[in-house]
């Protein structure tokens, strides 16, 4: 059984919840990059006895409309998948019955769902540190009763939370800036997962296209890409009650 990750994580959160389901069902996992415009997602094909791990994060309780793409054009054949969905500790709504639904479009056959919960990529105080080792324990019992499953031939009709029609998609909430420390390196720019950033100057963003990922604020060398920190705080505010008590990973199978 070849096994492999379906990841769109542009600050690094999802991707180690992803690697903590993956361990667990396999010692050798490959890695396509859902966040990487350059790649060709139509190439890309998987046979009836693989299993695909498809991660993303929770943008607003949906899935980030590049990943929903992306992953629509590669071709599943049937191969099953472990739908996972990664939020910072508020909610993630409609996530993972849309991931669901664009799975099964692309030809994967769902056979779990994991909602976790991974530090929260813009305000860093809800969820830090997660997943920890409580979450990690717990996602590779997840693991071990996905194998289980699937080492049956079982598959059933899976029901996980969410709404269809889903939830409004919201726009860019919180552009990042650039800042006198840029030398323009263009970093930024190659990995912007929807090419936001203009290649010849860092600072000029389309405001229409940026997702709020912050991967150019993680990445960049510089420390050049900041947010306003009144729009922040004004953000972390809003969001204190919803965040503030601690939510536990759920399993759908």
């Amino acid at each position: 059984m070849k096994c492999t990750q379906i990841v769109f994580s542009p600050t690094g959160g999802t991707k180690r919840v992803a690697d903590i389901v993956s361990e667990g069902l396999a010692n050798d996992v490959e890695v396509i990059d859902l966040a990487d415009s350059k790649i060709s997602f139509s190439k890309i094909s998987f046979e009836t006895e693989d299993i695909a791990v498809i991660a993303v994060p929770s943008f607003g309780g949906r899935v980030p409309s590049a990943a929903v793409h992306r992953l629509q054009e590669i071709r599943g054949n049937g191969a099953k998948a472990v739908i996972v969905c990664v939020y910072g500790n508020r909610a993630y709504e409609d996530t993972l019955v849309e991931l669901q639904d664009a799975a099964q479009q692309a030809g994967f056959c769902v056979v779990a769902a994991i909602a976790a919960i991974a530090e929260h990529s813009i305000m860093h105080q809800y969820a830090a540190g997660r997943p920890d080792a409580e979450d990690r324990k717990q996602l590779a019992g997840y693991s071990s009763q996905i194998l289980a499953k699937l080492k049956s031939g079982t598959v059933t009709k899976l029901s996980v939370p969410g709404n269809r029609p889903y939830r409004k998609a919201g726009g860019a909430g919180l552009v990042p800036k650039t800042v006198k420390s840029c030398n323009n390196c263009g970093l930024c720019a190659e990995q912007c997962p929807v090419g936001a950033i203009s290649k010849e100057n860092a600072a000029l963003v389309d405001k229409k296209t940026c997702i709020s990922c912050m991967r150019c604020v993680a990445n960049c060398p510089q420390k050049a890409k900041t947010l306003n920190s009144a729009m922040v705080g004004a953000a972390s505010l809003a969001l204190k009650k919803a965040c503030s008590i601690p939510k536990k990973c759920e399993l759908y199978i």
